[in-house]
């Protein structure tokens, strides 16, 4: 059932099952790319979620072949505020930051389903997600330095302290593409599943988590935890103010420019 306490957002569908609030991309036409109201959608459902005492789990997955192509770059592009681009890279920075923040503060087990290929922040986020399950023909790509941008999702911290210095490094400084087998062997990935029962299979782990005991799962979350999470709220702040800096930097811009005029073509 959808939940009912959560404001409708074009492009995403927060649903209710028994003790599991699922958070669905639902764009598929637009690989379910992220707008900055679906952004704040997300933050919002996690929030309602973690005061919500019948929920116990949330599952954030996407719609259609994809989990998320990342951030939506007309995000960028359309309905410039007044105050120009300073007050968009404000705004982006301060939406951004609430969004990751959300993430890092959630108090119940908070499960990624990768349904398919993601890029940028759908990626960098998934350290900040207490359990990760993919399809076996899900990728994952991380393109900030072709786009004239800085990692975000807490992941310049938590990449290098997953996978080591070495695999982090070139996913986020080479924008190597890696796949589902590469994902799960560097620690990013929990399990991997069959496209086919990638549903039925997630949903069994899911069905099984939301029938434990509620508390003993969030103390022990909050134990797991204790040691990161000031400090990710810490790196969260400080990669999205140098995101801030970098939208309004002159070679983000031309990058920028440069994707949305060859996607045009």
């Amino acid at each position: 059932a959808p939940a009912a306490d959560v404001a409708e957002v074009a492009g995403l569908d927060v649903s209710r099952g028994e003790g599991v609030t699922t958070i669905k991309l639902n764009r598929p036409d637009k690989f379910n790319a992220l707008t900055w109201d679906m952004y704040k959608g997300i933050g919002n459902a996690l929030n309602a979620a973690a005061e919500d005492t019948s929920c116990r789990i949330v599952v954030l997955t996407g719609e259609g072949k994809w989990y998320s192509s990342g951030n939506d770059l007309s995000n960028f592009t359309k309905n410039m505020p007044e105050g120009g681009p300073e007050e968009m890279a404000l705004n982006a920075q301060h939406t951004l930051n609430d969004f990751c923040d959300a993430m890092i503060k959630f108090p119940k087990p908070l499960v990624a389903a990768v349904n398919g290929p993601a890029i940028g922040i759908p990626v960098t986020t998934l350290g900040l997600c207490d359990l990760v399950y993919c399809t076996d023909n899900a990728t994952f790509k991380t393109p900030f330095v072709s786009l004239g941008q800085s990692p975000e999702g807490c992941s310049s911290y938590l990449f290098p302290r997953t996978m080591g210095f070495a695999k982090a490094n070139e996913m986020l400084l080479t924008e190597r593409q890696i796949s589902a087998q590469e994902a799960c062997d560097n620690g990013l990935v929990t399990r991997i599943f069959p496209v086919d029962t990638f549903k039925a299979e997630v949903d069994k782990v899911v069905q099984h988590m939301a029938s434990l005991p509620p508390q003993s799962m969030m103390i022990s979350k909050a134990l797991i935890r204790h040691e990161h999470i000031n400090k990710l709220l810490e790196v969260n702040k400080r990669e999205c103010e140098t995101l801030r800096s970098r939208w309004l930097s002159d070679e983000c811009m031309t990058a920028i420019m440069n994707f949305l005029s060859r996607k045009k073509k």
